[in-house]
């Protein structure tokens, strides 16, 4: 006789593995905080499904059939299994070997992923770590694929989003080194003369639209020339040509000199933007997950 298992109640096995183990229906019951009855009806319920009678009574016991027998030490290997694939076990470091995902621009790769991967090294030398740029995103939504676990980065919104404000990043205009805009406090005049490269990245759209909402508080007229998707792009735009560029304060900071590039002097109307950790639903109570964004959390903050 074949059934497939979604024709059965599972919790009818519950009950046969149940009454097997206590051999009687009453002390079953009791185990179970249903009444002899439900045990009763549970039993009628699988016999008719198995057509086999499964449990035979003997005085104030029970005896199991050589069906109930044969199903016994597989229900209880299934029901233990269960229990463990239930239980929480507590998140041990060293034993970790899952792969996380985070994606965050190209600046951040360079500021704040050696830090996280420092800590990743220490605290979870058997895990890996797979860092994906932001374009690597249509939208914050795809979070909901499982293909990213953490996005770094602009803050932004969707369904089944967790957001965590970590910093507020300065920005800086830059300009090549040896530029004639550097080594002199520029007018507001001279900053709306020159010629910029503008960072356009997906999803991080709205650093393109807070820079522009910037300027034009200040009324100073900016004259974008050209459009890269990447900070670094625009730094090796900028060190090659007469071009300026608006790049995260942290990646000049520290980048800077290699990517040959200088802050301007100028009255530039600086903006700040929220830089966030998101996540998706899905992995919120994950402790292997929370671990990995508390390990962010410590590798971007200083």
């Amino acid at each position: 006789m074949s059934i497939q298992i979604g024709a059965i109640d599972l919790n009818l096995l519950l009950v046969l593995h149940t009454v097997l183990a206590e051999r009687s229906v009453v002390r079953a019951s009791e185990r179970l905080h249903v009444t002899p009855s439900a045990i009763s009806n549970s039993l009628a319920r699988l016999r008719a499904l198995l057509g086999d009678p499964l449990v035979t009574r003997k005085g104030r016991g029970i005896v199991p059939t050589p069906r109930a027998l044969a199903l016994a030490p597989a229900i209880a290997r299934g029901l233990r299994e269960m229990e463990l694939a239930l239980h929480e076990v507590p998140f041990e470091t060293l034993r970790c070997q899952q792969t996380f995902t985070l994606a965050v621009s190209d600046a951040g790769q360079l500021t704040w992923v050696p830090r996280i991967a420092a800590l990743m090294r220490e605290e979870l030398p058997n895990a890996r770590l797979s860092v994906v740029g932001i374009d690597s995103l249509v939208s914050l939504g795809d979070l909901g694929s499982g293909q990213v676990d953490l996005h770094l980065g602009l803050a932004g919104e969707g369904a089944g989003l967790h957001f965590e404000p970590l910093l507020s990043e300065r920005t800086v205009l830059v300009a090549r080194r040896g530029h004639p805009a550097l080594g002199k406090r520029l007018s507001a005049r001279a900053l709306g003369g020159l010629q910029h490269v503008r960072v356009d990245m997906v999803p991080g759209k709205s650093f393109r639209d807070a820079i522009a909402a910037a300027y034009a508080r200040a009324g100073i007229p900016r004259e974008v020339v050209m459009t890269v998707p990447s900070f670094t792009a625009a730094a090796a735009v900028v060190a090659a040509t007469e071009l300026v560029a608006t790049l995260p304060e942290s990646l000049v900071k520290e980048q800077g000199a290699r990517l040959a590039v200088q802050p301007v002097d100028a009255p530039y109307p600086a903006r700040s933007v929220k830089i966030s950790m998101c996540w998706h639903e899905r992995t919120h109570v994950d402790p292997a997950a929370r671990y990995f964004r508390e390990l962010v959390r410590r590798g971007v903050l200083p």
